[in-house]
């Protein structure tokens, strides 16, 4: 192999990586999908071995294959293939950007890692556990270097080299041939060390162990005699992190004690339950300390751009279709201006929050800020603004120069702002932004990167709070301060410009958008190239638009050219190229063409399922359009098979309150109805409906379209009275919602009118259904 640095005529060797007690690992190329992949290959074993005991090592290197290519999720290493090639075994794994724990704590010379990064990747290594330990999987060998943190902020678990499947765990110590299971003595629990049998719980000892040494900077027996340390886990308390560490927040010094409990049984539950802990833990900024990041040079700096927002993240109605009026051909989802909600501007779940003004260090909670004084170019403290004419005037001398302890803590709670925005904690987020806003804008002034950053924040948690007048008023700021201090063509400001497209859409003005959106696509090609990543963003978000413009054929054809360039620059897996394909469904779906649309987003669903995993929302979601897809074609008893499976998928992840559970329930109801089985089909929309109010308020956009489903099956039961006084609340509440001449409040009143006439009252109805046209055409004048 080290002659021909060739693996099965596939894959090309290139750089090794790292190397073991079992192996090495190179950087590879995949000569046959032209991709670079990672390549673990076991160490040829000399003569001086004993058959029996090669055979062992080729047993457990092959049983680490099996087990490692059946995990699929986001926070566990990738497995492409496995084999044998002249006689050394190897495993093809996704190449990893990013340094792994220990490396970070090297990194910063032995140094514990900031507050904030830590309960990130507490967080996201809970969620990874909670998943293999599902599957029945052990990983029996966690430690700082099999944790890596990627470029992006994904923090990843790697190495399953001695994974056991949960009910095969007593065969470990016969292939080790010692008292002691397989395991790095720092991190070794107390079960392992006895030869006991253990289970997942030991997993949490040794991520507690993890937790402490990235927390203090060392792990909790950190001695040079390897028997004291494992003495040391059977029977001695480790102190607590706080007494080495005092700004560490209390729940993390909890947890982390928790996880260290001698006996499994006083330890977390599981992962999830550790997982609900640390999510509990941080509910409030107070919980994330100072950071500090390493500064960057000046050329680094540039602000992350939006990117698409995701097809399912725990908001609701994301898959909505227009209302057919009284029919079973109703909508699967909500309408509001015009379109269904939260089409536009999406964004992978698992990069959301990258949108701080600075240069990332990289966290799965978002982007982590630089220091001030190294942000937009500027080295030193911000010492100029910039007047109207655009000339630098200096800082106010009654403004004295920030307290470094200052600036750094405003950074840390910029970031558990962040951290709450990935959560899908909006409103506590925004919350947070405009306190740090305030307090940048006090110590900094009103035109620093670091306020306008604060500012950028606050904009992105008002639009995903259904509050867009006040976000486009943020936005219109943040954009017009940047075009004065950076100028009109910087990414910054094109960053804000952008989102200013995203909530014009959000308020219906699709054609402001597009107006907006064309101008930053004009500069991004100018400045970036076609094929730049941010350049693909924009004519993604732009395809949406010309959906709600009416253009639906242009929306496609541009959804499918920006689909094609992802495939080719990214590769036809990756989620950035599955939003942009599920997008063309959706245009497919639009322009009637369900086949296609239902074809695509099968592929979508199953790309997603492996790449991200089955319950991953994103996954669910497409799962969800399919379902609508097969209403379309006629097969609702496909549908209604589907729908069933999901909401059982649905409420296992989510709940069964959550809004995704109920649209896939409202999903549910509606084929029902197309089925002609109009009593369970009333029944689930008044249940539906039920939640939806009590949870969501009476006038949300979804408790509507829930409570015109009741009507809808009301009137199909010959119940007309009844169906009209629920028209006549769904209508009236968009009125004081949206206005008298929105598309949906008029589509509200058509309805209305319909039941008006079923009920015999046809001069009732003549004289609405003339109200409404003359509405619509007064709407339709304005343009």
């Amino acid at each position: 192999m080290g002659e021909t640095r060739l693996i099965q005529g596939r894959y090309r060797l290139l750089d090794l990586i790292g190397r073991g007690g079992m192996g090495e690992v190179w950087r590879a190329r995949d000569e046959s999908l032209g991709r670079q992949v990672a390549v673990k290959c076991l160490k040829p074993l000399g003569h001086h071995h004993e058959n029996a005991f090669t055979r062992v090592l080729r047993e457990r290197f092959r049983r680490e294959a099996r087990v490692a290519a059946a995990l699929q999720h986001r926070g566990v290493t990738v497995v492409h293939d496995f084999g044998e090639s002249d006689g050394v075994l190897y495993l093809v794994m996704e190449l990893l950007d990013g340094r792994n724990l220990s490396q970070l704590l090297e990194d910063n010379r032995q140094h514990p890692l900031p507050v904030g990064d830590i309960v990130d990747v507490a967080e996201q290594v809970a969620a990874a556990l909670a998943y293999t330990h599902q599957q029945g999987i052990v990983h029996r060998d966690l430690k700082p270097a099999n944790i890596m943190r990627l470029d992006d902020g994904t923090v990843k678990i790697c190495d399953f080299g001695i994974a056991r499947l949960g009910h095969d765990i007593g065969f470990t110590s016969r292939l080790t041939g010692t008292g002691i299971a397989m395991g790095t003595p720092h991190y070794m629990s107390p079960e392992q060390i006895g030869g006991t049998e253990v289970d997942q719980r030991s997993d949490l000892y040794s991520f507690g162990c993890v937790l402490y040494e990235i927390a203090t900077g060392a792990p909790p027996f950190d001695l040079d005699d390897a028997w004291a340390v494992l003495v040391g886990h059977r029977d001695t308390a480790p102190e607590p992190p706080r007494s080495h560490r005092a700004e560490l927040p209390e729940f993390l010094d909890r947890i982390i004690l928790d996880l260290l409990a001698k006996e499994p049984g006083r330890r977390p539950h599981d992962a999830r339950e550790l997982g609900r802990r640390i999510g509990a833990g941080r509910t409030t900024p107070a919980y994330v300390p100072t950071m500090v990041s390493a500064p960057v040079r000046p050329e680094e700096v540039r602000w992350p751009e939006v990117r698409e927002w995701p097809e399912a993240a725990g908001r609701p109605g994301a898959t909505a279709r227009p209302e057919a009026a009284g029919g079973p051909d109703a909508a699967e989802g909500p309408v509001v201006a015009g379109r269904p909600v939260s089409r536009e501007a999406r964004m992978p779940s698992w990069t959301r929050g990258m949108t701080t003004g600075h240069k990332a260090t990289g966290t799965g909670a978002g982007l982590r800020a630089t220091p001030p004084d190294a942000a937009a170019g500027l080295t030193g403290d911000w010492i100029a603004r910039t007047d109207t004419r655009g000339a630098p005037d200096p800082l106010p001398a009654e403004r004295p120069v920030p307290a470094p302890e200052l600036l750094t803590a405003l950074t840390g709670r910029h970031n558990a702002g962040l951290s709450l925005g990935r959560l899908s904690r909006w409103a506590e987020a925004g919350e947070v932004h405009r306190a740090v806003a305030a307090e940048r804008e006090h110590a900094l002034g009103p035109d620093h990167p670091d306020t306008l950053a604060s500012r950028y924040e606050v904009g992105f948690t008002l639009s995903r709070t259904g509050r867009p007048a006040d976000a486009l008023r943020e936005y219109t700021h943040v954009a017009r301060t940047r075009e004065h201090v950076l100028g009109p063509e910087h990414p910054d400001t094109l960053a804000a410009r952008q989102e200013m497209a995203y909530v014009l859409g959000q308020l219906g003005r699709h054609f402001d958008a597009h107006q907006v959106y064309t101008g930053v696509l004009a500069t991004r090609e100018r400045a970036m190239g076609p094929d730049h990543p941010d350049t693909l963003r924009c004519r993604h978000n732009l395809a949406f638009n010309l959906s709600r413009l009416g253009r639906l054929d242009d929306s496609y054809r541009m959804a499918s050219e920006v689909a094609a360039a992802r495939a080719r620059v990214l590769g036809p897996n990756h989620p950035d190229t599955l939003v942009t394909r599920y997008e063309v469904a959706y245009a497919l779906g639009q322009l009637g063409r369900w086949t296609e649309a239902l074809g695509t987003y099968q592929e979508v669903a199953g790309a997603r399922a492996q790449a991200l995993g089955p319950d991953h929302p994103d996954t669910l979601a497409a799962r969800y359009e399919v379902g609508i897809s097969l209403g379309r074609l006629g097969h609702s008893a496909q549908a209604l098979e589907l729908y069933r499976g999901l909401i059982d998928d649905r409420t296992r992840v989510h709940g069964p309150a959550h809004p995704e559970t109920l649209r896939a329930r409202h999903g549910l109801g509606v084929n029902l109805g197309r089925l002609g089985r109009w009593e369970e089909a009333l029944a689930e929309s008044r249940d539906v409906c039920a939640i939806r109010e009590r949870i969501l308020g009476p006038d949300h956009p979804d408790t509507l379209v829930s409570r015109r489903e009741v009507a809808v099956g009301l009137g199909w039961l010959g119940r007309w009275g009844d169906a009209l006084a629920e028209y006549r609340q769904v209508a009236g509440a968009r009125e004081r919602v949206l206005g008298a001449d929105h598309p949906d409040a008029l589509a509200s009143r058509n309805d209305e009118a319909h039941c008006l006439e079923q009920l015999g009252r046809a001069g009732e109805a003549a004289s609405l259904y003339r109200k409404v046209a003359a509405l619509r055409q007064g709407v339709s004048g304005a343009y």
